[in-house]
């Protein structure tokens, strides 16, 4: 019997049939339900390894796109659930643990992003992906950090802009095309964490080490780095580089997959300013765990739903970014 109670705060960790083998019966339960697993590469190493595919945002979110399962379930934060079922509307789309939402998307709501729109209506609206589908639902194209640059440069110079919610992204975005956004005061609390001193302080350990950073670290993190990059970029810049000591400003989910295509380099996570770890995870990404995808897959709980009129919206600038992401070989 499940316990419904459990389930809702997220708790499946507690209702796993005792003695099996997880791995193998996950294997099973996706065969049986003709079911996919999408992971985030913020995932932690056992749910990348079991997953299908393992993706940044924009890869994720093309994934679901073309995928022939039945049953999506997407191992990660709440929003890359709802763009999948935006996208797959007649698939049934699960994630793990409800409760892993996304500070970012957080740092948005939609009825005061609705007010800043409104306030200027003159602007064409670009929104991040880690955003809600409501959120979506009142933009004109969505980015990822793979394709902000690009899509933003899609647009005249003289296009009035406004980039939400990541400050940080839109700063960077606005500094490397020239452009002038009016950006949504929003933030990643991951990226916002990093720690300067520290990062100077491991340079100095390592002075021969690289640093690649993701563009929703803060202005003062990206200026120390070698290079700068969405999720996937950063993995394939670490892969290509001769260099053998890497210090990574991101979540650190990412090095699993670096030290799997790279074992002979040494990744160095970038640490945080508030904490003595040597590391910077997402709390939210972090909630889903190979227990809670078992339970997940074998109960086909718990699902995302969308708001039918939402979608009918959001799907538009979702699409929109699919359709240049192609196009420019994205």
């Amino acid at each position: 019997m499940i316990k419904e109670e459990w389930l809702k705060k997220g708790f499946a960790d507690e209702i796993v049939d005792q003695g099996i083998d997880i791995k193998a019966a996950i294997g099973s339960l996706k065969k049986e339900k003709n079911a996919v697993i999408l992971a985030h590469y913020y995932q932690t190493g056992d749910i990348q390894d079991i997953a299908d595919f393992v993706g940044d945002s924009l890869a994720l979110a093309q994934w679901a796109a073309k995928t022939k399962a039945d049953i999506i379930v997407l191992c990660g934060v709440h929003f890359m659930g709802e763009t999948a079922k935006i996208i797959c509307p007649d698939k049934k789309v699960l994630v793990p643990d409800l409760n892993a939402g996304c500070s970012l998307a957080d740092s948005c709501p939609a009825d005061k992003f609705a007010l800043f729109v409104k306030e200027h209506p003159d602007h064409t609206v670009i929104s991040y992906v880690n955003t809600t589908a409501a959120v979506k639902a009142l933009t004109d194209i969505v980015v990822t950090s793979t394709n902000a640059k690009q899509i933003v440069e899609s647009f005249p110079k003289d296009e009035k802009i406004i980039f939400g919610p990541d400050r940080n992204l839109g700063n960077y975005i606005n500094s490397i095309t020239n452009r002038n956004m009016l950006l949504w005061d929003g933030a990643c609390h991951v990226h916002e964490q990093f720690s300067v001193e520290k990062i100077v302080a491991l340079k100095k350990e390592y002075p021969d080490a690289l640093i690649l950073a993701h563009p929703e670290c803060k202005g003062a993190v990206l200026t120390l780095a070698d290079f700068v990059g969405s999720t996937a970029a950063l993995l394939k810049y670490a892969v290509k580089t001769d260099k053998k000591n890497l210090i990574i400003a991101t979540e650190s989910g990412v090095i699993h997959e670096m030290r799997k295509q790279c074992p002979e380099k040494n990744f160095i996570p970038a640490p945080p300013n508030d904490s003595t770890c040597a590391c910077n995870e997402c709390n939210f990404m972090r909630l889903n765990t190979m227990k809670k995808l078992y339970n997940c897959l074998k109960y086909e709980w718990p699902t995302i739903e969308v708001d039918e009129e939402i979608a009918k919206k959001a799907i538009k600038p979702i699409k929109k970014m699919l359709d240049i992401s192609e196009k420019l070989g994205l």
